[in-house]
């Protein structure tokens, strides 16, 4: 999901710790201390998001200390406030690294900062993995949609499915289940919002669809004047838009205002609570969001209730089952390591644990979890929601490669 920018520079960052663990790492009861990072804006106009993520990821660290789920380990989790900046992300990878405790990251939300951290965490042998971005290139390499797939960064991995599925089921649910005949397009110009724009117009039209008009906005901007007369004169059915709901927000409010009473359609970047908060007349509007809704998820039933009796003052929201799942993937991967190692960590600990990444597999809170070739979840549900008296409910769940055409 979400990309505030587009890749920073990353210079040569390797640090010294590069993995290497000595015995000083003990924990009063004698247990070794693992330390799982944490990246995510948890200030800002994204906090909501970024908390949920936090919250879980600590649920999930709680939940394997309890359980002794790794013998002779203590998790413990560190957490980070990128802001949703890439520099910010990139610097907080850094501080993490310098750490030898650190065998890896959750996080971070947004695919832009996720490409400020990449180099780093591949630098030090860092297994990074996110529950939320989901830009195709960060996996797959810049030219996927040539089909020439290249997995960029060994070290990455992700729970979350890309645009390239995101955008295709966006397209198809509005050209097949919503009857939309003609569409206009508006992204907010980061590689996030153009991804999934693009994504959804090549599947709309793909179908028999019309693009009636095209329009690119400033993810600052609050002011939509000029793009509600432009949408207004085009007479779409569905305005979808490619970005956040920070800008949604205010556009599908202005858009309803001034007489385009369709809805305003866009990806997980709007699924929020705060869409809602932000936009009086959200009602009708819909968005997808990855996976499956977990209150609808037998499997995420012990994930809600323990999330309740942690008694975090924050929502999980679209992210918490898998940040779980992200934060849980890592544990497994240590334990297999361990394992392997008779019972302890070996020196070369994250890089063990990053290619132990590649073979984890177990039933999670949103199903089954496990990664291709590439580090992307296997996993290729999308869900559809849509606003209902101020909330948002699920319309249709699918894979998208079983989607059906009825």
């Amino acid at each position: 999901m979400l990309i505030l920018t587009t890749a920073v520079a990353t210079g040569a960052l390797t640090l010294s710790a590069c993995g290497s663990r000595g015995a000083d790492n003990k924990s009063g009861d004698g247990k070794t201390t693992v330390v799982i990072g944490l990246d995510a804006p948890t200030t800002g106009e994204l906090s909501a998001l970024g908390l949920g993520i936090r919250n879980s990821a600590q649920l999930a660290v709680d939940n394997a200390n309890k359980a002794g789920e790794v013998k002779g380990v203590t998790f413990k989790l560190e957490a980070h406030d990128d802001k949703a900046l890439p520099n910010v992300g990139q610097q907080n990878t850094t501080k993490l690294a310098g750490n030898k405790d650190v065998l890896g990251i959750v996080g971070p939300l947004n695919s832009g900062v996720a490409q400020s951290m990449q180099q780093v965490s591949k630098q030090n042998n860092l297994t990074l993995i996110s529950p939320a971005n989901t830009t195709p290139d960060l996996t797959q390499g810049p030219d996927w949609r040539k089909n020439k797939r290249v997995r960029q960064f060994p070290t990455y991995f992700r729970t979350a499915t890309t645009d390239e599925v995101q955008g295709a089921f966006d397209g198809q649910y509005a050209y097949e289940k919503l009857k939309t005949k003609k569409a206009y397009v508006i992204d907010d110009q980061k590689t996030y919002g153009v991804g999934l724009a693009s994504s959804f117009k090549d599947q709309f039209t793909k179908l028999g669809g019309k693009i009636v008009g095209t329009e690119h906005v400033s993810p600052d901007d609050r002011d939509f004047k000029a793009v509600v007369s432009k949408v207004k004169s085009a007479k779409p059915d569905l305005v979808f838009y490619g970005g956040e709901y920070p800008a949604s927000g205010p556009l599908s409010q202005q858009l309803k205002d001034g007489g385009v009473t369709v809805p305003l359609m866009g990806g997980d970047g709007m699924y929020s609570g705060d869409y809602i908060k932000l936009n009086k007349k959200a009602q009708g509007d819909y968005a997808s969001s990855v996976g499956k809704p977990v209150e609808e998820l037998p499997s995420a039933k012990k994930f809600i209730a323990d999330y309740k009796a942690a008694g975090f003052k924050e929502a999980y929201e679209a992210y918490g089952g898998s940040t779980y799942d992200a934060a849980w993937a890592l544990i497994q991967a240590v334990k297999a390591v361990v394992d392997d190692n008779g019972g302890k960590l070996p020196d070369d600990a994250r890089k063990k644990v990053s290619d132990a990444m590649n073979k984890v597999s177990f039933d999670g809170v949103t199903g089954p979890v496990a990664f291709d070739k590439f580090g992307d979840t296997t996993n290729t549900m999308i869900t559809a929601y849509q606003v209902d008296k101020g909330a948002w409910a699920s319309r249709f769940s699918a894979e998208f490669k079983k989607f059906d055409k009825s």
